[in-house]
């Protein structure tokens, strides 16, 4: 059997276990949340937003989903309230900060704040290009600004609790740092980003300005660049480190007002967006991102990347 074919094998067998878990109901002492627990899950009228909204509603939480387009975002809340559970909708569009403040001040009114904020909202890659930079700008200030933009916003919304708000971002494997096929060429700069001590927001923001700088004067090719998807594949390598550095800063936090960040990567998923292209469906692409949602409070996780209920490497 050839490499790639023991890894799809080992994958599937991964997948047939992570189903078997799912059957198993969380025990009272693994329960955390209660019908009051607040859960914000962005780009969620379709596809893996979708499913992590729905999967997180059947767990008893109280969910929000958001969606640029109104009609869509409604229609999604109608089809999950027919099926008794607990969602609201509110237009959102992480490109724009008026937009984010405003769902700010919904949702601290509404609830007066949130537990959980899933970042799924995004773009993705281009399907007729392996390496696609036409769209870079966009998939650069979605995936990576706007995210952050989100996360700064409702970070001071967060409620205190004392197994901490969590907030989990929807990455890929393929914004590894060391991925073996799909990395940075520069060693300099990804010894930077991998260190503690070196990563910044400043690091980050130069990485992502740099590429788009190199998009513009044609010169990205012989940057050193991932060589697979590249834009998407820069987008979330600056959500990984951002994710990093972003636990670092808030594990000072007291008791009580601790905030976990995790990214995890859904795999390759049957949605629209992937062209209906993947092989797994939308409810397994969702069920890693709900599991990090709720993990216990103690031991705290948080800084840390997953894939199928398992950590992996940046």
């Amino acid at each position: 059997m050839t490499r790639k074919g023991r890894a799809k094998e080992r994958r599937e067998k991964r997948l047939q276990e992570i189903s078997q878990l799912r059957k198993i109901p969380y025990s009272d002492s693994q329960i955390w949340w209660c019908s009051e627990t607040v859960a914000v899950v962005t780009g969620s009228n379709r596809g893996i937003g979708y499913e992590i909204a729905r999967q997180l509603a059947e767990q008893g939480l109280t969910v929000i989903i958001t969606s640029r387009d109104i009609t869509k975002g409604h229609e999604a809340m109608k089809t999950l309230r027919e099926k008794g559970l607990n969602v609201s909708f509110h237009q959102l569009d992480i490109l724009d900060i008026a937009s984010i403040k405003q769902f700010a001040e919904w949702i601290f009114k509404t609830y007066g704040g949130l537990d959980i904020l899933v970042n799924n909202a995004g773009v993705n890659f281009n399907m007729g290009s392996n390496n696609s930079v036409e769209s870079a700008e966009e998939v650069i200030a979605t995936n990576y600004f706007g995210t952050r933009g989100m996360i700064e916003t409702m970070i001071p919304l967060v409620k205190p609790s004392a197994s901490g708000a969590r907030i989990v971002n929807v990455s890929s494997r393929l914004g590894r740092l060391n991925g073996r096929r799909n990395r940075l060429a520069d060693a300099t700069l990804r010894q930077q980003l991998a260190e503690e001590e070196s990563l910044s927001e400043e690091l980050i923001d130069a990485t992502v300005c740099k590429f788009l700088e190199q998009v513009k004067d044609g010169s990205w090719t012989s940057g050193g660049w991932p060589q697979m998807f590249t834009d998407y594949s820069v987008s979330k390598l600056a959500v990984n480190a951002y994710t990093r550095l972003l636990a670092k800063k808030l594990s000072d936090r007291p008791d009580g007002n601790k905030v976990h960040i995790n990214c995890y990567c859904p795999g390759w998923v049957k949605t629209a967006m992937t062209g209906w292209d993947g092989n797994i469906s939308a409810e397994e692409g969702a069920d890693t991102g709900v599991w990090v949602a709720l993990l216990p409070g103690q031991p705290v996780t948080t800084g840390k990347f997953f894939a199928e209920r398992r950590e992996i490497s940046f």
